[in-house]
């Protein structure tokens, strides 16, 4: 099976799987008895925009799906931000883009920050072969997934001592739909983590984590490959995922098999909102 080239529809449906799990992913956290986290999700067309009081950073107060078809929203987004006293996010991919609207987001007080890597591939059909000291299972219990936590604490470069949040913070994606949460081993050492979520025959690689002395040891690849052939089970025609361009990650993907849909541009405000 040959990898399709990249269109209007194609790029359209990789946007699109993105916006499902990332609302997924805050929703559960929003879900919470009480929204403890001050979560909120405004719909404006056919943009998401997505705020967590408790949380300032801008992947998890972003905006997504925004397009040249929205300028009209962009003041609506702004005074969203700006009333709750937050810095935000404003994805931008390439299709929907127009000079006029990069103009437009320049004048309305927004500036490029950054860019992020978009990769696709294809499922596997072949269940991979793992050296003998990796090994890879599901996590499909709370005892397990308190191990996940910490590795996604550990390897995300926070001290153990907040393992708290990441357990109270993705516990809503242990059973739920469209979500499978992996953990590697290393010589029978718990030592790496990966999530995947499904919506729409895509498979979404959206969070991997290794302990720092386990790392250049496989495990990342080892995961993709696992997720990538879980696609193929589960009847998925594409697999995507996101990384900072350049990154350790981004070579991980390429390595597998999957290759640049597109280079993202970040945008945020100028100044903090007053």
């Amino acid at each position: 099976m040959k990898l399709p080239v990249i269109n209007d529809e194609l790029a359209k449906r990789i946007e699109q799987s993105e916006v499902d799990f990332f609302t997924s992913r805050i929703s559960s956290i929003g879900e919470r008895s009480g929204n403890p986290e001050g979560v909120e999700i405004k719909r404006l067309g056919h943009v998401t925009a997505y705020y967590i009081r408790t949380m300032p950073w801008g992947i998890f107060n972003c905006v997504k799906g925004f397009s040249h078809e929205d300028i009209n929203k962009l003041e609506e987004i702004i005074q969203f931000y700006r009333k709750r006293e937050r810095v935000f996010q404003l994805d931008i991919n390439p299709m929907g883009c127009t000079p006029q609207m990069l103009k437009y987001l320049a004048e309305s007080g927004l500036q490029q920050v950054g860019f992020h890597s978009v990769l696709y591939g294809l499922p596997s059909r072949e269940s991979p072969r793992l050296p003998t000291e990796i090994s890879i299972r599901e996590v499909d219990n709370e005892m397990d997934f308190e191990q996940y936590a910490e590795i996604h604490c550990i390897g995300s470069g926070m001290s153990i001592t907040h393992k708290h949040h990441f357990v109270e913070n993705n516990i809503g994606l242990l059973g739920r739909s469209g979500w499978k949460i992996y953990m590697a081993f290393l010589n029978h050492k718990p030592a790496a983590v990966a999530v995947m979520h499904i919506s729409n025959n895509i498979a979404s690689c959206t969070l991997a984590a290794t302990v720092p002395e386990f790392r250049r040891n496989g495990l990342q690849t080892a995961l993709l490959q696992r997720r990538m052939y879980e696609a193929h089970l589960a009847n998925c025609d594409l697999v995507v995922a996101q990384a900072s361009f350049g990154s350790t990650s981004q070579n991980n993907m390429e390595r597998a098999g999957m290759q640049m849909a597109w280079t993202r541009a970040v945008w945020a405000p100028t100044a903090v909102p007053q």
